[in-house]
């Protein structure tokens, strides 16, 4: 796949970015260039390669689930500036 200035001009133009003809034209081969890296990489044989969701391999620590000292609703609605029936009250928004 090739790139030309129309292709350059779409690009900017759905980008919402202001592009100069001459940095239209600088773009051409800088797009193609990265084209054509991305088809090197197609061509490398991943057979027998696991995919993978980070470089690192990772383990996330996990707490136990335990129940904490909860059933403080009315240490928690003391800071608020105005509860309503156990609740936070807020002003509508929407009408």
């Amino acid at each position: 796949m090739s790139i030309d200035l129309q292709t350059v001009k779409k690009i900017a133009s759905l980008s919402r970015i202001s592009v100069t003809e001459a940095e239209a034209e600088a773009m051409v081969p800088e797009l193609n260039n990265i084209l054509g890296w991305v088809e090197q990489l197609g061509e490398v044989d991943v057979t027998g390669v696991e995919p993978m969701t980070a470089v690192i391999p990772n383990q996330q620590r996990l707490r136990d689930d335990v129940v904490t000292d909860g059933n403080v609703r009315d240490k928690v609605l003391a800071n608020a500036p105005q509860a309503e029936h156990g609740f936070f009250a807020v002003p509508k928004v929407i009408e």
